[in-house]
């Protein structure tokens, strides 16, 4: 999924799209992107292909639209907005599962792997997440200064859980990062990330097979389970372990790094997360770090499938879509001084996770994962530090995911 070449905006009178995030504002969007919001909540812009998709930059109107059944997820519409060709946008849907269809197969899908993210069920993994996080801190402060954080804790921990979840073996780690990095790579190439994809698929579809006859306690051996009682295909099986797989560790983990750093840069804001025994603080904490950093780029894209009438405009039906989440959430009208970070601010109406029926499954485990490393990180290591300048910081400008490659830390 590449985010250039960027359209000539001069053939076709509107705006390019996307403009990724820079060195001038790593932790907040681009000031082209933001001009977006100056042509109102919705608007047209030049895209992939010299297509002119809506895009659309106010809170109210995200929220309507994700919710509105006219708008379908399905990648090979030929007005979707996307970067790669209809065929291989076809072959994307059905091995993304349920997030590139449209009901009622997306929640005949959904339903199958939502019980285990219910939040009685990821609460009671608190404990585990709580012990992991100080025995990976114990590794840090037994080894040597400066460590990259993002090696050392925020992307093990993720992985670790998700691959306890699905019944993954942890010991394929590296085979299961490297491919995912590649996949949210915007500068990796099409057939790059068609078959680290593909790759991810074969090795979810043969962990499928092997838990069909030997099954344990965990999601996998469910879907096997389903499988086999005819409710599921093994290739929608696997499609759903990838989708989950990817889910469940690249945008925690990035979370847990672009996250800590905004925190150290943000001192007053980081005592009050370290310093507090109320659980709630540190949720509404972490809601807030979920607003400001915005992580998923390239929006929510859809197309319309009837003619919508929405905020003065009319979206014909075989119009592409694109619901950008982070100018809904730095929209003033829902977050007042939206540009400053404010952990005590009510953040929680923010889209970070989407809305509507395709709002992201597994939400209550991210929260879970969040509310739980930020503060026993800063309570442990109190004079944690980033080793180098915020300038010299490798962020994920490349990346569909927006995160840090990598961390150095001391204290």
């Amino acid at each position: 999924m590449s985010t250039a070449p960027r359209a000539d905006t001069a053939a076709t009178g509107t705006p390019a799209f996307p403009d990724p995030r820079s060195s001038a504002c790593p932790f907040g969007v681009s000031p082209e992107m933001r001009a977006l919001t100056d042509r109102g909540p919705v608007s047209r812009v030049t895209s992939w292909g010299g297509s002119t998709p809506w895009v659309v930059t106010s809170h109210t109107e995200q929220k309507t639209l994700l919710a509105d059944p006219r708008l379908s997820a399905v990648f090979s519409h030929p007005g979707f907005p996307s970067p790669v060709d209809p065929e291989k946008a076809g072959r994307a849907t059905a091995d993304m599962s349920f997030v590139g269809m449209d009901d009622p197969e997306h929640s005949r899908l959904r339903r199958m792997v939502s019980g285990v993210f219910t939040v009685k069920r990821i609460e009671a993994m608190r404990p585990v997440v709580q012990k992991l996080t100080d025995d990976f801190i114990d590794t840090m402060l037994d080894g040597p200064r400066p460590v990259d954080l993002v090696q050392a804790l925020a992307l093990p921990i993720p992985s670790l859980v998700i691959s306890e979840l699905l019944g993954v073996p942890y010991e394929d780690h590296h085979f299961f990062q490297t491919n995912s990095r590649t996949i949210v790579s915007a500068t990796a190439g099409a057939e790059a990330r068609h078959t680290a994809h593909s790759d991810l698929a074969e090795y979810l579809d043969d962990l499928v097979g092997r838990k069909t006859s030997a099954p344990g306690d965990d999601l996998l051996s469910a879907l096997a389970a389903r499988i086999t009682a005819g409710e599921i295909t093994r290739r929608e099986a696997a499609a759903m372990g990838v989708l989950l797989l990817l889910g469940g560790h690249e945008t925690t983990a990035n979370m847990i790094s672009l996250g800590t750093l905004l925190l150290l840069e943000h001192p007053a804001q980081l005592a009050t997360v370290r310093d507090t025994d109320d659980p709630k603080v540190v949720a509404a904490a972490v809601e807030e770090l979920l607003r400001y950093l915005s992580i998923v780029h390239l929006g929510r894209r859809r197309t319309a499938l009837e003619d919508i009438e929405i905020a003065g405009r009319t979206i014909r039906a075989g119009d592409g879509v694109i619901l950008l989440g982070e100018l809904a959430n730095r929209d003033p009208r829902v977050f007042p001084d939206p540009d400053t970070l404010d952990i005590t601010r009510d953040a929680r109406p923010h889209l970070a996770f989407g809305a509507g029926t395709h709002h992201c499954v597994g939400q209550p485990l991210a929260r879970m994962e969040l509310q739980v490393i930020y503060p026993t990180l800063f309570r442990r290591i109190p004079t944690l530090r980033a080793a180098i300048e915020v300038e010299q910081v490798p962020f994920k400008y490349d990346a569909v995911i927006y995160g840090i490659h990598e961390l150095p830390v001391t204290w």
